[in-house]
Formats: structure tokens, sequence, C-alpha cells
């Protein structure tokens, strides 16, 4: 099972396996409130998307294809895919405010997709 989760919301136990999803380190969470297991920075969109995306939901979908695209050609989500096949519930952690508009939401549905 693959959830998606703010880092901002308490641990708890049912999260699983905890993998951060953001290239840059949540504002104001400490590594220990965090209690991360992975911090797969290289699943995260570029800098450049992420400054172009702005989480401005009007270019959501724009943003999803170019960040799909993405992941397309770097190849880190074959990269992560062996680490989440070895845990039975596997929680997606991201920063952003927006829980629908959020590259925690993409990663899931590719992921659940390859699984």
């Amino acid at each position: 099972m693959i959830q998606v989760k703010r880092i901002y919301e308490p641990y708890a136990a049912a999260d699983g396996y905890r993998i951060l999803v953001d290239r840059l380190w949540p504002r104001g969470m400490t590594k220990e409130a965090a209690q991360i297991d992975l911090w797969a920075k290289d699943v995260a969109p570029s800098t450049e998307l992420r400054q172009w995306f702005h989480h401005d939901p009007a270019q959501w979908k724009e943003f999803e294809k170019r960040y799909k695209a993405e992941l397309k050609v770097s190849g880190a989500l074959e990269i992560l895919l062996p680490e989440i096949r070895k845990h039975k519930t596997v929680t997606l952690l991201y920063g952003a405010k927006d829980e629908q508009n959020n590259q925690a939401v993409v990663l899931k549905e590719l992921l659940v997709r390859q699984l």
C-alpha cells in the first residue's frame, strides 16, 4: 500500500516506511520530528520545474505532464521501485500545503501502476 501525507502531520506507526519526496528539506522540520526512512531527492521535481509551477493549481496539468517526463528521462522512479517493494506500507511525504496538487500525488499514481 502506498499513501501520501504532509510531512508536517504527526508521525503514525501506520505510515510504515516513510519516504520524503521533496528536493528541499521542509522548512522548520527537524530530522527527529520528520522520522523519515529515506530522503529520495532524485524523484523530486527539478528546481526549474518546481519554481515554474510555484504550486499554482491553474498549471497543475502541465506540471504533471512535465514532471512525468522528467521522471521518465531520469530513471529515478526505477531506482526507487525496488526499495518500495521491500515494504508492506509506504508513505510518500511532501511539504506542500496543497494536498491534491503536489508531486507525491503524481508519484503515487505512477508507482501504483508499476507495482
